[in-house]
């Protein structure tokens, strides 16, 4: 389990995710890069689920992004049947480590610098059956996972607001299950038309971070 937040305008995007994991076969935790960039097209993959399969689909859209031909659109016109090819593997391989079928599901958050449409583009893309195509949901404005602590917050790319919305979102996702199942540090990747950065918020106390610049 894990926060995948969204914020998109035309010339802006951010991505925050948390850095928390655990071994599904051990629960031994570790940190993760839930989020991954593309920067030689300025454009960033992040999850909200597994990352041995966020590994494997940031693998083909790397190889995608070496075409002479590539295209942020084209891309991500191809990561739903790309998601659709690599689930019945990967759902074998969970149910060895002892999960259920139905229990196991990704989110996935593709987006960047468009040259066609000349503005920031992002999609979304769920996953949780063999038998069900992903659903694939190109994004407006912003997408919060799990949406239920910010209902009726207004949310912005205020560092303080990105922050806070990640703090609530741990808390109640922590709550829920009755143990850690988010933390670790907060990645925010900030893009723009020629410039991509990503920051780290470490949780110092549960309710105070410390920001730094990787």
């Amino acid at each position: 389990m894990s926060i995948l937040n969204v914020l998109l305008s035309p010339d802006r995007l951010l991505v925050a995710v948390d850095t928390l994991t655990e071994d599904s076969a051990t629960g031994m935790r570790s940190t993760g890069a839930n989020l991954l960039l593309i920067p030689h097209h300025n454009a960033v993959l992040a999850t909200r689920g597994s990352m041995c399969f966020f590994l494997d689909v940031y693998d083909l859209c790397l190889q995608a992004s070496l075409r002479a031909d590539f295209s942020i659109s084209r891309l991500a016109s191809e990561i739903g049947p790309m998601m659709d090819n690599l689930w019945p593997k990967h759902a074998k391989a969970a149910e060895k480590t002892g999960q259920q079928r139905n229990q196991v599901k990704t989110k996935i958050v593709f987006g960047g610098w468009s040259q066609t449409e000349r503005r920031m583009v992002a999609t979304a893309y769920a996953k949780h059956a063999s038998t069900t195509p992903t659903l694939v949901h190109p994004l407006i404005e912003s997408l919060s996972s799990p949406k239920e602590p910010l209902r009726g917050k207004a949310q912005s790319f205020d560092p303080s607001d990105v922050l806070g919305a990640s703090v609530l979102q741990a808390r109640y996702l922590n709550s829920k299950h009755g143990h850690q199942v988010a933390g670790g540090s907060v990645l925010v990747a900030q893009l723009r038309e020629r410039e991509s950065r990503v920051n780290e918020w470490k949780f110092v106390q549960p309710d105070l971070m410390r920001e730094n610049i990787a």
